[in-house]
């Protein structure tokens, strides 16, 4: 007998996904507010966080993890933080399974990282950052999801995933 899982089988998940904060501890603090307000029940930050003020607003009653980005410098310090705040750092690479789905994180910033994932389709989501250009495409059976950015971009974007439903919708964070 073979069972075969229905998508809708697994309970909702819906997942807050946030980049390129750049220390802007005021503006991740209205995305978060944003992404928890619309049901998030996980964080994930695709890197360059750049400050404990921005590890502050990710830090909630619902797991949270991210991803270093070219521009954290400071990476002893953060991970010290960030661990103390119970939020998972992912090094330059991170995989979860969340609602039946294998999540890829990273920055975006290393290409031959990306394109090894993209080459193995292994996942089902491949979460990145570092453009700030929000962006939604498919490269075989993996979805790349850029949520956009809130520093150095004309709409500050963040998206919010149904991964158990793969319904994707991107927000615009105001403050």
């Amino acid at each position: 007998m073979t069972i075969v899982a229905d998508k809708h089988n697994f309970p909702l998940v819906l997942i807050g996904i946030l980049s390129d904060t750049h220390g802007a501890g005021e503006a991740a603090s209205a995305a978060v507010a944003l992404l928890l307000k619309e049901g998030a029940a996980h964080l994930i930050h695709c890197g360059d966080v750049g400050s404990p003020s921005v590890l502050d607003a990710l830090a909630n009653d619902v797991p949270a993890a991210f991803v270093w980005g070219n521009t954290d410098h400071d990476r002893t310090a953060l991970r010290r933080y960030a661990t103390a705040l119970k939020i998972q750092c992912f090094d330059t690479f991170g995989e979860l399974d969340l609602a039946g789905k294998r999540i890829a994180v990273t920055h975006g910033d290393d290409a031959q990282l990306v394109r090894g994932v993209l080459a193995e389709q292994q996942h089902d989501y491949l979460l990145v950052g570092h453009s700030h250009v929000r962006e939604d495409r498919r490269v075989g059976r993996v979805r790349v999801i850029n949520p956009g950015a809130l520093y150095h971009a004309s709409e500050k974007t963040v998206a919010l995933l149904d991964a158990a439903r793969d319904e994707l919708r991107f927000l615009t964070v105001r403050w």
